[in-house]
């Protein structure tokens, strides 16, 4: 399997760390959306960070959707997720918040840096940084101050980080992370495993597979 896509995108790092974790082979082609677009359009069309080409050469594209598939074809993507109800009910909500940050944060990179500032509407910019803050202040409040979501380190995890890690790489400048001490002490402790160092979320990084 090939995933496309540069690893200071969250959604592309967000796989990137679950097959990772799931030490599950694939190569990681970090093809820009802006800076390559005609090699990444030979890929997908759609130009849609992150995709999955699969081993038949199927693309697939959205993180969501690609988890979704893999978790179908692999026991080790799926058990990521918590086997029992109470765990993925905490598990989706954690989800739920750190997908929504990691949209909220793009939308506000992307207004600034495609946007012309004549176009700007800042009504709608301060509804996108509410809904960012709003989402960062509850994963601040409900991630755990020791330990995992759901006992043992699972997708709602990575997702979560990832999140975060847009957040201090990309738009720090405008949501200061030092507000969420909580959900800064739980991605230091992510952000310090092999996993998370084999994908860094840096412009041009390639993730790798961690042998056994």
């Amino acid at each position: 399997m090939q995933l496309i896509g540069m690893l200071d995108s969250p959604y592309v790092r967000r796989v990137a760390i679950a097959l990772i974790v799931a030490r599950t082979p694939f190569d990681h082609r970090p093809i820009s959306l802006f800076r390559h677009i005609d090699q990444f359009s030979k890929l997908n069309p759609l130009l849609k960070a992150p995709t999955l080409v699969t081993d038949d050469g199927t693309a697939l594209m959205d993180s969501s959707v690609i988890l979704e598939y893999l978790a179908s074809v692999d026991p080790r993507i799926a058990a990521l997720k918590p086997p029992n109800a109470p765990g993925r009910l905490r598990a989706s909500r954690a989800t739920g918040l750190a997908l929504t940050v990691m949209e909220k944060a793009v939308q506000r990179h992307y207004e600034r840096a495609l946007r012309p500032s004549e176009k700007r509407h800042e009504p709608w910019v301060d509804r996108v940084m509410g809904q960012l803050t709003g989402g960062l202040s509850a994963l601040d409040a409900e991630l755990p101050r020791s330990g995992w979501i759901s006992g043992e380190l699972g997708l709602a995890d990575i997702s979560a980080v990832c999140a975060f890690g847009f957040i201090e790489g990309i738009v720090a400048d405008l949501v200061d992370p030092k507000r969420y001490p909580n959900l800064a002490a739980f991605s230091a402790r992510a952000e310090a495993l092999p996993a998370f160092r084999a994908a860094p979320a840096r412009d041009g990084a390639a993730a790798a597979t961690i042998a056994d």
